[in-house]
């Protein structure tokens, strides 16, 4: 195995760059709005996405799960009762009973209010957001642990004609794979044994001795205790030509500390203060 990796050094192979990347998105550094910007309006809500895409940012990012009839829809937990007005898992739905629901109800404004609450906004689906947006990225984690899940994404993306136009994310390893297979043309993230497997041979002085399946890295400034953006990480990800965004950065230090050291994207829930500090305001 190391022999295997000390030769992959020796011919320092890169990953080829993604239209992603090379053609659809402008040069980095881009600017992701975080489920739609959750701290200025209701994540996950058109509302939200309206919002950021009038802002001028360069990524959508939103979080999907499935319905017990097979939509895809946009909203990040597996159950409906912290950003609903209902209860019961996400899966347990229709796609027609969710929308009954309001996904607006329990986001609070900074004075504690809720400003959103009854004006109408639901779960939206996924097909929604892509058919509206079209000339901007969409970041999509797939955050259902469902096998369902890689297929319909996969048939979504090129019935919307979205295959170079989105990146698809996964917390779940087993469903990044999966998509991969059945999509190899789309843009994905790393996954968390890719991140793992990354930064031990990156500490080790090997990270040139990989070409990671992902065309981008999204990870936080640390885990826990552990370092994980740190100037070899960040010099090894350039190295293998892979994007690197960090999540989810609310500070204005932070994001220039950031970007300073390289950062390709700012994943951030005020999108307005990241474009604000690009001169983008």
């Amino acid at each position: 195995m190391v022999s295997g990796y000390l030769v992959a050094w020796a011919f320092g192979e890169r990953r080829p760059g993604h239209p992603y990347f090379t053609e659809f998105l402008p040069p980095a550094p881009h600017v992701h709005a975080h489920a739609g910007a959750d701290h200025l309006w209701p994540g996950n809500t058109m509302l939200a996405f309206r919002g950021s895409y009038d802002l001028g940012v360069d990524v959508l990012e939103l979080d999907s799960q499935i319905t017990s009839d097979g939509v895809i829809v946009v909203i990040h937990d597996d159950t409906v009762d912290r950003t609903t007005d209902g209860s019961g898992r996400v899966d347990s739905f229709t796609l027609s009973e969710l929308q009954q629901l309001d996904a607006a109800a329990n986001w609070a404004g900074p004075d504690g209010d809720h400003p959103y609450r009854g004006e109408g906004l639901v779960v939206p689906t996924l097909r929604e957001v892509l058919e509206a947006f079209p000339d901007v990225g969409v970041n999509i984690d797939m955050k259902a642990d469902d096998p369902r899940v890689p297929e319909a994404t996969c048939d979504l993306l090129r019935e919307t004609g979205r295959e170079r136009t989105v990146l698809v994310a996964s917390f779940i390893q087993r469903n990044l794979e999966e998509f991969r297979r059945l999509c190899p043309e789309v843009a994905t993230s790393a996954g968390p044994d890719e991140v793992r497997d990354f930064l031990i041979l990156n500490l080790l002085g090997l990270g040139r001795a990989t070409r990671p399946a992902a065309d981008a890295f999204q990870v936080p400034v640390s885990q826990g205790s552990i370092p994980v953006i740190t100037r070899p990480f960040v010099r090894g990800l350039k190295e293998r030509n892979v994007q690197l965004d960090v999540w989810t950065i609310n500070d204005e230090a932070q994001m220039q500390a950031l970007l300073d050291l390289g950062a390709g994207g700012i994943i951030t829930d005020r999108p307005d203060l990241a474009l604000a500090i690009l001169g983008r305001d």
